[in-house]
């Protein structure tokens, strides 16, 4: 059978704009949620004025406009970017357990942005940004090294190995960084992965990256739908195999990097969103990306919001939330892949 009509039999695209459709508007209801919640409780009216009949003299108003709502934008934001780029890096590697926290990406970040705060702590946001994408190169040229020593063909679970140790050196170092440099109290934002703190600066920053690697990401979707079906099949539909890669790469790092400047290493989203979203959508990248990144921010705002309220005053860090149900679908997946081999 052709490989294109094959893609079209196993694409559902009524099921992809059901979920565009609905799930915006389903975002935008949470997101109305997630403004109300938190260590005070605020109802809707007061939200709905703060947005639209702002009182600077209200104290309300005052935290719905400068932590609130920054805050639900920053769970969308980073929900869409590790989603995308673990969609991404699974299509273009045929890689299931592809996610950038466990391929190195999110610790590389970590690592740079813990080196940034030792020797360069004057440095603007718009800087530690740029030096958190260096470090999510760092971390994926180091694992894709470490996996490829052995001379063959690199398998999913070699990579997810060389991952973890990869992951453990960065992180290992960061946190001898904080111990002498007295940083501690500083890195653990993002060790611990919250939005707490997040500004309107901050997300001034990241907008003009987040929004143009999605749109590379969507440009780039059907290239990898058919470099997802393998190198020797692309190259026989014309596809230019090394520039669609690297290009891809190059959106994945600036996905994950931003979004762990953002929030820290939280794991687990770019592996868990695109599986669910290819489970529903089928199997093309030119409904997968978009969808994983409206399931991923509706997943993250949906986890910030349980970290805040399962044991109010006190937050859980999202990272715990991603990592209770992660952990066992990786586990799934690992032993589905390992079935299959």
């Amino acid at each position: 059978m052709d490989k294109s009509k094959q893609i079209k039999m196993n694409t559902r695209p009524t099921v992809a704009i059901f979920i565009l459709s609905g799930g915006l508007l389903l975002l935008l209801i949470l997101a109305l949620f997630g403004i109300a919640v938190g260590a005070a409780d605020i109802n809707l009216s007061t939200v709905w004025d703060a947005l639209f009949h702002y009182n600077s003299s209200e104290t309300q108003h005052q935290i719905i406009r400068s932590l609130r709502v920054p805050r639900v934008i920053a769970d969308m934001a980073i929900g869409a970017a590790f989603a995308v780029a673990g969609a991404i890096m699974q299509g273009i590697t045929r890689n299931p357990l592809a996610d950038s926290g466990l391929l190195g990406l999110n610790a590389g970040s970590t690592f740079m942005v813990a080196i940034c705060f030792a020797f360069m702590p004057w440095l603007s946001y718009n800087s530690l940004i740029l030096f958190s994408f260096v470090g999510a190169a760092i971390g994926a040229f180091m694992v894709f090294g470490v996996s490829s020593l052995a001379g063959s063909a690199m398998s999913p679970t070699r990579l997810v190995l060389a991952g973890a140790a990869v992951s453990s050196l960065l992180t290992a170092l960061s946190e001898g960084l904080a111990i002498y440099f007295k940083l501690s109290q500083d890195l653990a934002f993002w060790y611990a992965g919250g939005v707490a703190g997040v500004k309107w600066s901050q997300l001034a920053a990241i907008w003009p990256w987040l929004l143009g690697a999605l749109i590379a990401a969507i440009l780039l979707s059907k290239s990898i739908t058919i470099l997802s079906l393998g190198d020797d099949i692309a190259i026989g539909l014309g596809e230019k195999t090394t520039f669609v890669k690297i290009a891809s790469m190059v959106v994945v790092l600036i996905l994950a990097g931003l979004a762990v400047s953002v929030v820290g290493p939280v794991g687990f989203i770019g592996l868990i969103v695109p599986h669910l979203v290819r489970f529903l959508v089928g199997v093309d990248y030119r409904w997968i990306i978009p969808c994983s990144a409206v399931v991923g921010a509706f997943l993250t705002l949906a986890a910030d919001i349980v970290a805040r309220t399962i044991n109010p005053p006190y937050e859980t860090p999202i990272s715990v939330i991603f990592a209770l149900i992660g952990v066992p679908f990786f586990l799934y997946v690992a032993r589905k892949e390992r079935r299959n081999l």
